[in-house]
């Protein structure tokens, strides 16, 4: 934490004794100022020696001969290796410290997971070896496949789709086969405010009308409401429980059963299925389907263009109506998967394919190795811990931020705070990049759209009480700040690489290209 007070002010460039230096230069101590790679080494420099091969190219590849020198930057390798290294030293991870990031379930992966997902016949499966070949890929598949049913009380799951919005599209296009079976036009989908933004936004793609169910004063939907628009053009229901703002639904069961007396469906958001693991089954309150976040729930955080995963659980009324390929043991013990030519007879009523291949091989792995080793006992214990955190987190700043929902119970996997009372002319972005200079990345902000500039904490299970404290105190200082108008957090952060940028201008002109001495 800095030794800045509440109140105090912070240098535009480190402290009193390295103020002289000027304020364009990002070196400090081991955290050097980086050149882009073409600055470094121009084009038309090399820094290798490649001999040009004498013999003429052939003929029928003459046309691709280059006619001038690529405008590639010449370095040597260790010139190569220390300008990455360097970006890198530049770059927040979770193993340098905490993702609070609000419904994202950014925790600590376990090293035992990546051993696993590297192993030979899971790393190097290729999708179009012959099944006699990938058995054991296969037993991985269905046994996964076989506990996220468990876990969730399901009936049938889909293994194939690659991450969360992908899973809701599958859910929703279960839904929509399944009301084609029954011979129903049915075309609204009801999404309550305190759902994820990527609800209405697949159950548009797909086709339906949209509308918002309002919710209560303390965070939950309004049953009353959703009740009141339940009829015959209602397909269903797109609700995420846990909520976004951190609150389990407590009436779930009842609206899924007045949502399946009105001859609709209803999906669930599994993204924060973290918070009830092992304590909470969905089927046994009524959801039809639900995608599950192998890359939140099961142990490999999500972002920086990763693989992702989110299998689809669904129950007995939509099951046959899921996607193909999926696997199925046979008479004589062996596991095989079940493609279109395979299907007619067991599963005629697919509505077809959401991908290519059999899903995500690496997240299979690393998700069977968590919850095996973990257990019953220990998934259970996950959900627990993450309650107990966030629960902490909010208590302990409840002080020093308005938390709009504080008093409608305890949070589940994530605390909510809003910017009521910040001095005038502050806002959550202010807080947001003061904590960048506290050493933390930023929560998540200004979602949920429910709550005024809305500041959303997941700890996850993985921090410990210490680290917790190390945040909170961080956070309370920089929200203090906030409170008593300290004009220093205005242009924060002041010890990032890089300074605060025009919000707007960095998302409509962004420079993505580098085009000799002119960035486009």
């Amino acid at each position: 934490m800095s030794a800045t007070n509440a109140a105090g002010w912070r240098p535009e460039m480190g402290n009193a004794e390295t103020s002289s230096r000027p304020t364009n230069s990002g070196d400090r101590a081991l955290m050097l100022e980086e050149a882009l790679i073409f600055e470094l080494a121009p084009p038309g420099t090399t820094g290798v020696d490649i001999d040009v091969p004498s013999a003429e190219p052939m003929a029928s590849l003459s046309k691709f001969i280059r006619q001038d020198i690529a405008a590639l930057p010449g370095l040597s390798e260790p010139e190569t290796v220390r300008h990455y290294t360097r970006l890198s030293r530049q770059n927040y991870a979770i193993d340098l410290g905490p993702f609070p990031l609000g419904s994202c379930t950014m925790k600590h992966n376990p090293r035992l997971n990546e051993k696993v997902a590297r192993m030979a016949g899971f790393a190097d499966v290729h999708p179009l070896s012959p099944q006699q070949s990938v058995r054991g890929a296969l037993e991985v598949i269905n046994e996964l496949a076989f506990w996220l049913i468990e876990l969730t009380g399901m009936h049938g799951v889909a293994m194939t789709p690659k991450a969360g919005a992908h899973g809701e599209l599958c859910g929703v296009l279960c839904i929509k086969a399944a009301l084609q079976a029954r011979g129903e036009d049915r075309r609204v989908i009801l999404v309550p405010e305190s759902a994820h933004g990527t609800n209405p936004a697949t159950a548009a793609f797909a086709g339906f009308a949209i509308e918002n169910i309002p919710a209560t004063a303390e965070g939950r939907v309004d049953l009353a409401a959703l009740k009141a628009r339940l009829g015959p053009d209602v397909a269903g229901v797109m609700i995420t429980n846990p909520n976004t703002c951190g609150l389990f639904e407590r009436d779930m069961k009842v609206i899924s059963d007045a949502v399946h007396a009105a001859g609709g469906y209803v999906y669930c958001d599994g993204a924060n299925f973290n918070a009830i693991v092992g304590k909470v089954r969905p089927g046994d309150l009524g959801i039809d389907a639900m995608h599950i976040n192998l890359h939140k729930t099961f142990s490999t955080p999500h972002g920086g263009g990763g693989p992702g995963s989110g299998p689809v659980v669904l129950s007995k009324a939509l099951s046959p109506f899921g996607p193909l390929p999926f696997t199925a043991r046979q008479a004589d013990g062996t596991v095989l998967l079940i493609e279109e030519e395979d299907a007619a007879a067991a599963h005629p009523n697919s509505f077809g394919r959401m991908a290519a291949f059999h899903g995500q091989m690496g997240m299979f792995t690393r998700a069977l190795a968590y919850i095996l080793s973990h257990g019953a006992d220990g998934l259970a214990r996950v959900a627990e811990d993450a309650v107990l955190n966030a629960n902490y987190v909010l208590r302990s700043l409840e002080d020093d931020l308005d938390a709009p929902f504080g008093k409608a119970g305890p949070c589940m996997h994530e605390a909510l705070f809003s910017d009521a009372g910040l001095a005038d002319g502050f806002t959550t972005l202010d807080i947001a990049k003061g904590l960048i200079d506290e050493g933390f990345h930023p929560m998540t902000v200004y979602f949920p759209l429910v709550v005024h500039g809305a500041m959303l904490v997941e700890p996850t299970e993985t921090e410990s009480k210490a680290g917790l404290d190390r945040f909170i105190a961080s956070l309370r200082s920089v929200a203090r700040r906030a409170k008593a108008g300290d004009e220093g957090l205005k242009n924060a952060p002041h010890f990032a690489p890089r300074r605060r940028l025009d919000e707007t201008q960095a998302a409509r002109k962004p420079v993505l290209v580098w085009k000799g001495d002119q960035e486009v």
